[in-house]
């Protein structure tokens, strides 16, 4: 197998390319997880993954919790659907709480303050309550917790590991913490080890080909624990060896679409942030003139599933514009696929959007 043929594989099973996932709610369950740092860009990722959601769609999901936004790998934000989030919590919470092991020494965040902390969150979000960062902040005060900056997030950090708060809908522009057990009273579980088999098999059937590096990288497990999701898995994979790495998928036939076809990345998409070892293979070859051979990967170009530049939006009262640098000239054709990529990207917004 060529590294085309792996991009190719890629952008079908991460449904980028080919038949969409469905409304938003299926794009997130079908992924799993998707990495949501940037609140309306991990929107877009969504968006372009569904049958034309736009941004006021997703946000209604969102303020109603059927879609939900945590800690969940890495450590970094993520959404995840109401019903998966206890299961997915129970894959890899213990793994994120041993990687915040120093910042929670650091912060004071120990046993004794989180046990304190979850009372007083319980008492203040118990019965619909939602609240943001900086309520929270005075609701500890009020009762005797220090609680700012980095100690702070990493009280609320521990708390969302723990399966005690998540999302609330946002307030304004402000994101708010909702207790889990109101907000997703239907979130399955599973186990630990259903738990870790689930989350293996939507990886590998969304990510694949993918390497176990590149497992462990996006999923925050060991490589033993990746090894035993495999196991449990395997026989639904496929193995595909390509010079000294060993990658696994779900099988599938994934043609390629007609070259050229163009889709703006947001800097946090899934098909960016979900490898390690193996991300090597969406640079290609490009490099952008005078800079590190190794461009920025936020908010990527990319033509035919390899990066041809970078782009950034700037919304007005009634309009989008896209600012873009291209690695090298784009031929007609290209050009033409960049601007039905950014037509779509108008579409999210539900405003028209054009090229600077």
């Amino acid at each position: 197998m060529m590294s085309d043929e792996i991009i190719t594989w890629r952008m079908h099973n991460n449904h980028l390319w080919g038949t969409p996932l469905g409304r938003p709610g299926d794009v997130v369950r079908g992924l799993g997880a998707m990495q949501a740092q940037e609140f309306v860009p991990a929107m877009w990722s969504i968006a372009q993954r569904s049958n034309r959601a736009n941004i006021h769609e997703i946000e209604r999901l969102f303020s109603e919790g059927a879609i939900l936004r945590t800690h969940l790998l890495r450590p970094t934000w993520h959404f995840v659907v109401a019903e998966d989030i206890r299961w997915v919590l129970e894959a890899t919470a213990p793994r994120v709480h041993m990687l915040n092991g120093h910042m929670y020494r650091r912060e004071g965040v120990n046993d004794d303050l989180a046990e304190r902390c979850a009372r007083l969150l319980a008492e203040a979000l118990r019965g619909g309550g939602q609240l943001t960062r900086k309520e929270l902040a005075v609701w500890f005060g009020r009762n005797g917790v220090e609680a700012s900056g980095l100690r702070l997030a990493y009280i609320l950090m521990r708390a969302e590991l723990d399966a005690l708060i998540c999302s609330g809908a946002r307030n304004g522009k402000q994101h708010t913490y909702a207790l889990l057990d109101e907000r997703a009273p239907g979130a399955k579980v599973l186990g630990s080890d259903g738990a870790l088999a689930e989350l293996t098999r939507r990886y590998f059937s969304t990510r694949g080909p993918a390497t176990v590096k590149d497992y462990t990288k996006w999923s925050s497990l060991t490589v033993a624990q990746a090894r035993s999701g495999l196991e449990m898995v395997g026989a639904e994979l496929e193995r595909i060896e390509v010079g000294q790495r060993v990658y696994w998928a779900r099988v599938a036939s994934h043609p390629k679409p007609n070259s050229p076809v163009v889709d703006l990345i947001q800097g946090y998409d899934e098909i960016v942030s979900s490898y390690g070892e193996s991300r090597d293979l969406i640079l290609g070859d490009v490099g952008i003139p005078g800079t590190n051979p190794d461009p920025p990967l936020l908010h990527t170009i990319l033509l035919d599933g390899r990066v041809a530049g970078h782009w950034t939006p700037s919304l007005g009262r009634d309009e989008v514009t896209i600012d873009s640098t291209l690695y090298r000239p784009l031929k007609a054709a290209e050009d033409a696929a960049l601007e039905q990529a950014v037509q779509r990207l108008g579409d999210f917004y539900a405003m028209p959007a054009h090229l600077a």
